[in-house]
């Protein structure tokens, strides 16, 4: 056995010899950022041994670290193998603190006739219904106390609102990032990271303790008593929500991809414990499929893509690229698994949405070069509002040519500006975006694969329906990530056909605000789940030549 010691937690574990780093940190509840779940590369579980010899830990996946850090005991905790005692240093991040999330969205007038209601009665109570059902009753009249939550759980964050149900009003809202994702950042990783008892135990309890953490700062910061609050609306992707029940989710990761849970349907809140009325319930709405969730459900429903005339191309990006296209009010919806190169995790440089990450990236005429980070921090990092704009800017300036390949100086006529910001790093190619940040070729690689998902699900969903690009009337895309963008980048980089130029609009974040209008009115209930069941689901590895035009549709 050796002993492994993280300092900075006052936290130490015996282990065998052979164990990695990360084992050892998530056997004692040390939390370090693993997005792709140890298999190597993503590069951001990156820790420090500050004792002993590194000799004493075998290690691998170097590539991922700089000659300065590796110089200063740098190593891949989940490719580190601790062969003696070892004193290790975690470097935290600061995830959470200015972590930037989106929490509204489109929505449309919603007129009040909820699914819970209260009516005081002459014998001196209060009765709570859950449709025609008294689900309690309260000594004296607490009718006007009603209360609701609307849930959105993201792969990579939560938002949890509270709203008043007798006024529609929504009191107060907080966000956070989704603990699961320190484990595995995309859907694919985290099915196979819950598809064990243990890891589908991590996934749950992670995610019900900050979702009752966001819960108590929601009542302390309103005085709301947590007893008057009585239903929840569960709204997120498909694997988010099986998760979030803590219902094993292996199913959706092997063929025919079978969700467990259908949606439309009520939890218990004592079987799940969440932080509201003892008598509570929680509401999923109806699942699309494996891969198209209660969040695009509802943000059908924010959006009401069923009663739109003509042709409306309904895009969220994120990890997950789920999209709809409706024409004339028949809906077809697909899902691609963009990966996570979109939330920063697969980039060099790349990070979430938090202080100090360059958000806007602009080339002048002159080549010159404007910047922006969030907060107005110093650059630290890239996050992916910032990274579309980096590599569309670049390939519309021909730094970057269509096979994503950066321009070679000797045969380029780029402005000095320009020029003298291709450097080597690490003896490779890449762009120098701000002094210590910097795009490398394999992160170009990253976006093309992850534009080329999304690009592609947009392809076959429109020739699903028989709809050239410049027939489509109306995109609207949505989620946190999406609404940060800008179309420009998105043309730029061939995420979208360059006949959608004018017709883009940024809705928001309609997994909430869809959430909303389940909370408040109950007829969309039973209107969402009979129009799911008549969505048709296109399966992209069941098109024709789909690994052509995927192919194709990485070039810029």
């Amino acid at each position: 056995m050796v002993k492994v010691n993280f300092v900075t937690n006052n936290k130490s574990v015996n282990v065998e010899k052979g164990t990695t780093i990360l084992e050892a940190a998530r056997k004692i509840g040390v939390i370090i950022e693993s997005p792709c779940n140890a298999t190597g590369v993503c590069g951001k579980c990156k820790v420090k041994v500050v004792s002993n010899n590194l000799e004493d830990i075998i290690q691998d996946g170097e590539h991922h670290l700089s000659d300065e850090e590796k110089a200063q005991g740098f190593v891949l905790s989940c490719q580190s193998k601790v062969m003696a005692d070892v004193d290790i240093e975690v470097i935290s991040n600061n995830s959470n603190k200015t972590l930037q999330i989106l929490n509204h969205g489109q929505s449309f007038d919603i007129e009040l006739d909820s699914f819970i209601k209260k009516e005081y009665k002459d014998d001196g109570k209060t009765y709570v219904y859950a449709g025609e059902r008294i689900i309690g009753e309260e000594e004296g009249d607490t009718a006007a106390l009603n209360y609701g939550l609307v849930v959105d759980i993201g792969t990579t964050t939560l938002v949890v609102s509270l709203v008043n149900i007798n006024t529609g009003e929504e009191l107060h809202s907080v966000s956070a990032l989704n603990p699961q994702s320190l484990h595995a950042q995309d859907v694919l990783s985290r099915i196979k990271f819950a598809s064990d008892e243990k890891g589908l135990d991590i996934m749950y309890s992670g995610i019900s303790k900050e979702l009752n953490s966001m819960t108590e700062k929601i009542t302390k910061e309103t005085g709301i008593d947590k007893k008057y609050i009585y239903e929840a609306i569960f709204s997120g992707n498909t694997c988010m929500i099986h998760l979030a029940a803590n219902v094993n989710p292996y199913s959706l990761g092997k063929y025919p991809y079978t969700p467990k849970l259908r949606g439309g349907n009520y939890l218990s809140v004592k079987n799940h414990k969440l932080n509201i009325s003892d008598n509570g319930l929680i509401y999923i709405p109806p699942i699309i499929s494996a891969y198209v969730g209660p969040d695009i459900t509802s943000g059908i429903l924010a959006t009401r893509l069923q009663d739109k005339k003509g042709t409306t191309l309904f895009v969220d990006i994120g990890t997950n690229g789920e999209m709809v296209i409706g024409k004339d009010g028949k809906l077809s919806a697909t899902s691609t698994a963009a990966g996570p190169a979109f939330e920063g995790m697969n980039i060099t440089y790349g990070m979430r949405a938090e202080r100090g990450a360059v958000e806007y990236f602009n080339i002048e005429e002159d080549g010159s070069i404007q910047i922006k980070t969030i907060e107005d921090g110093k650059p630290v990092g890239i996050c992916g509002s910032g990274l579309l704009d980096i590599v569309g800017g670049l390939v519309s300036n021909k730094v970057i040519g269509k096979s994503g390949r950066f321009v070679s100086l000797e045969n380029s006529d780029l402005p000095e500006v320009l020029r003298e910001r291709l450097v080597k790093l690490d003896g490779k190619n890449a762009f120098k975006v701000a002094e210590g940040v910097f795009l490398t070729q394999k992160d170009i690689r990253q976006v093309q694969l992850a534009k080329g998902a999304v690009r592609s699900g947009i392809e076959f969903l429109m020739k699903s329906k028989g709809v050239e690009a410049d027939k489509v009337d109306k995109i609207q895309i949505a989620g946190s990530f999406g609404y940060h963008l800008r179309a420009k980048s998105l043309i730029n980089i061939g995420l979208v056909p360059k006949e959608f130029e004018g017709k883009i609009d940024f809705v928001g974040n309609t997994s909430k605000s869809g959430g909303h209008a389940f909370l408040l009115n109950k007829k969309y209930r039973s209107e969402m789940e009979k129009l799911v069941k008549k969505i048709e689901v296109v399966e992209l590895s069941n098109g024709e030549d789909f690994d052509k035009v995927f192919v194709k549709c990485l070039s810029f």
